[in-house]
């Protein structure tokens, strides 16, 4: 890798394109699930979410697994392009068995299909999703141009979460065709949308092809156990402070992003009392805004640099998911089905994508100079182990955060069933302690997030001379390497050939 090197624009879309296929993953897990076996098929709201708790648990271990395992895979095609072609059809299957179950099922037989698909679901995107995220970190080491790049990964992103809300307002669970406790449509939903994540990855896979030959290979490593080697190599990432502070701040919140995800289906069906329109508006217009915010990230960090891009965004998120709430508990909002009150929503929304997403790509850039500062520290490229860690965060926002949403809606006592089907049969009690559990009490964790942020202290000053090291270091054992292999060359006649 070059400091200096710049991508080809057609490397960066391909790059991009592939975190589609997690786009639509997430936005559809995280949206429809709980409420797809809680509100449509009657599972209880705590099995729900032990069951996508437990999934979670093989990730702590799947994650940095992958991450480790592609970190010293020898192959004429790299490192993470392998893993990137297998993982598609797998994922795809998975994604489809877990909207898919067989009628007739008991609870608790439900509830471990729902462990088994889950966890299968996640391992498979654990397989390609790892990769990719590593894959980000090695194109290039320049400061801005690793900003960029994580931009178009999270642009492409949110083009995939607007595909699965839209295919699945617009059409499989629009008002027209039975709405969202239309148990019929989840099935086809779900062929839909595996199809384009195999198309999205491979695509991905094949367009960054070219640039194999310009990324790092396997560091060497001790003869080691596979398992072995995963926990040394995850020891040896924790032992970076910048990284323990990343990784906290952003497990705690994508924990409350995860709450989020799972209760908004909730809270546009009962609480805001939304046709299937106004829920495809909302789903919509947030990603609009995120895509908007990535051009601003770029001069956010040549100014602020990167930590306060992560602040900003994190704080700004809060803001704009507590005050539209809590201005309805205070009954200082529109009244429902106003079109005063869309409007009020879709601009908090617009913002909140916007703010959010300083953020976001502030974040991916960091945790790639996070890489190289360990790598001077350690002499080792270990990608994947850092990345593992940020993708086993990430899925914690459909896990933990789904774990709690499943266990507020028990303790509120929310009902469930098809036939709960307006905020007419919900108690007027039992919504307003929905609005405080999916604001007030998720958005306060946001304050602990930002504290930890605040920790970090990799600034691009650091970075640049984290990178002169690296680029002297690598230069001395080239020279070395060099050295050593003419010294085994010596003509005949040479003295030293004798000797």
């Amino acid at each position: 890798m070059s400091k200096d090197r710049q991508l080809a624009f057609s490397s960066k879309i391909a790059f991009g394109v592939g975190q589609m296929a997690e786009g639509l993953k997430n936005t559809a897990f995280g949206l429809l699930v709980l409420f797809f076996y809680n509100q449509v098929l009657g599972l209880s709201g705590t099995l729900c979410g032990l069951a996508l708790f437990i999934a979670l648990l093989f990730d702590a271990i799947t994650d940095p697994l992958a991450g480790s395992i592609s970190d010293n895979w020898k192959s004429r095609l790299g490192r993470r392009h392998p893993f990137m072609y297998a993982a598609a059809p797998p994922l795809a299957l998975a994604f489809f068995g877990l909207f898919s179950p067989p009628a007739g099922l008991s609870e608790l037989q439900l509830f471990g299909w729902l462990i088994a698909f889950a966890i299968l679901t996640r391992g498979a995107m654990t397989l390609y999703h790892v990769p990719h995220l590593a894959l980000g970190a090695e194109l290039t080491e320049n400061f801005a141009e690793r900003t960029s790049i994580v931009a178009y990964r999270q642009a492409f992103g949110y083009v995939g979460g607007m595909l699965a809300s839209g295919l699945a307002f617009g059409y499989f669970f629009a008002d027209a065709n039975g709405g969202r406790l239309n148990l019929d449509g989840y099935s086809p939903y779900a062929v839909v949308l595996g199809g384009l994540m195999v198309v999205t990855i491979w695509y991905s896979a094949w367009g960054t092809r070219r640039e194999i030959p310009h990324l790092p290979g396997p560091s060497t490593s001790p003869q080691t156990s596979v398992l072995g080697r995963l926990f040394s190599e995850t020891a040896s990432a924790f032992q970076n402070l910048s990284f323990r502070w990343l990784f906290l701040g952003v497990l705690i919140v994508f924990m409350m992003v995860g709450v989020d995800g799972a209760l908004n289906l909730y809270m546009y069906q009962y609480f805001w009392e939304l046709n299937g329109q106004q829920i495809l508006l909302l789903a919509l217009i947030s990603p609009i805004g995120l895509i908007l915010g990535s051009p601003f990230t770029r001069y956010l960090h040549l100014r602020w640099d990167k930590k306060a891009g992560l602040v900003f965004g994190t704080a700004g998120w809060a803001i704009c998911q507590i005050t539209p709430v809590g201005l309805r508990l205070l009954e200082l909002l529109p009244e429902n089905g106003t079109g005063s009150l869309i409007t009020t929503l879709a601009v908090f929304r617009f913002f909140q994508g916007l703010i959010v997403q300083q953020a976001l790509v502030s974040f991916g850039s960091m945790m790639a100079d996070v890489v190289d500062e360990h790598e001077l520290a350690s002499g080792r490229r270990q990608e994947g182990i850092f990345f593992g860690a940020v993708a086993f965060s990430g899925k914690a926002a459909s896990g933990l955060g789904t774990f709690v949403a499943g266990i507020g809606l028990d303790v509120i006592s929310w009902p469930r069933g098809s036939d709960i089907k307006t905020a007419a049969d919900v108690a007027p009690e039992t919504i307003a302690n929905l609005g405080i559990l999916f604001g007030p009490v998720v958005a306060g964790f946001a304050v602990v997030s930002v504290w930890c942020y605040t920790r970090y202290r990799l600034t691009r000053g650091k970075h640049e001379e984290i990178l002169g090291a690296l680029r002297e270091r690598r230069a001395a054992a080239s020279s070395a390497s060099t050295d050593s292999g003419l010294g085994g060359l010596a003509p005949e006649g040479d003295p030293a050939a004798g000797s």
